[in-house]
């Protein structure tokens, strides 16, 4: 019974690490090509704001995007774009291949207006 425990205990941990380790992000399906040609998209945080409310790209860009902590200690997530940055990994690529609206959040708890600390990647026809 313990063996059998062990070996369940065991591939719960495989199944949490698995989901949430890798920093797979959304760079994984971009040619290097694509990679090597990417327009910059920097995205300055400091204490309970980034640099700007709207980022705006085109349809069909590649996408290297920087995040760059200027105050605090910030992360990133762009919700629907697999995106997410913190100071270990402050750089990933994205495929701006779908037209939309991604809500960009930051996702390290950071201080009294850490709920507010939002903004948007528009990706336009």
């Amino acid at each position: 019974m313990k063996k059998i425990m062990g070996l369940l205990m065991a591939a719960v941990m495989i199944s949490v690490l698995a989901a949430c380790g890798g920093g797979d992000g959304g760079g994984s399906k971009i040619s290097e090509e694509d990679k090597a040609n990417a327009t910059e998209l920097k995205l300055v945080a400091t204490n309970f704001q980034f640099d700007q409310s709207e980022y705006k790209v085109k349809k069909g860009d590649t996408l290297k995007i920087v995040l760059d902590n200027q105050e605090g200690i910030h992360g990133i997530e762009i919700k629907g774009a697999k995106i997410k940055l913190d100071n270990s990994n402050t750089t990933d690529y994205f495929k701006a291949d779908k037209a939309g609206t991604y809500d960009i959040i930051c996702n390290i708890p950071c201080g009294q207006g850490h709920a507010t600390m939002k903004s948007k990647l528009i990706v336009e026809e």
